[in-house]
């Protein structure tokens, strides 16, 4: 059986990242409401692709990209004791391909390429449901230190979503 590959995207990986992005869509939407209906997208694939404060990877397992996962430089808040982190976000895998360490693998790549940017401190969003994608995120070291809290108005009918 093939090794897995993690590298850089490209843009001849778009199509696969667009499929994944629908694929992060449906998951996440079982928990927020919120969401628009479909045709919706989260990410500008290209500007990941191309920025450099953005790592976006995929993985690479017989020949098919089977997972991705980015990571984002960003201003930390001016409390805390570090200036910038790195968030991480989406992280999918093939469904065939869970359960084999991939994300895992993701993630060590986005760590290291963190490093590489002199960001040592790492941060990304997960439902508070998702019980799975929290386990797998605790396997890699993270733990929770912040709750969203959010609460959804009934809108007037002649007013539409800002």
């Amino acid at each position: 059986m093939e090794q897995v590959s993690i590298r850089a995207a490209t843009m001849e990986d778009i199509p696969a990242l667009l499929a994944f992005e629908q694929g992060v869509i449906t998951a996440e939407r079982p928990f927020d409401a919120g969401i628009l209906p479909d045709p919706v997208h989260y990410y500008n694939l290209p500007e990941m692709i191309h920025a450099p404060h953005i790592a976006l990877m995929v993985a690479v397992k017989e020949g098919m990209i089977v997972a991705s996962g980015y990571a984002r430089i960003e201003q930390a808040r001016h409390f805390y004791h570090y200036q910038q982190h790195a968030y991480l976000g989406f992280m999918f895998t093939h469904p065939a391909y869970r359960g084999q360490g991939i994300n895992q693998q993701i993630i060590a790549a986005l760590q290291q390429w963190a490093i590489e940017q002199k960001v040592y401190d790492l941060q990304l969003d997960v439902y508070c449901d998702n019980q799975p994608a929290i386990q797998a995120y605790e396997k890699a070291g993270f733990s929770k230190s912040l709750v969203q809290m959010t609460l959804h108005l009934d809108r007037p009918a002649s007013s539409s979503p800002a």
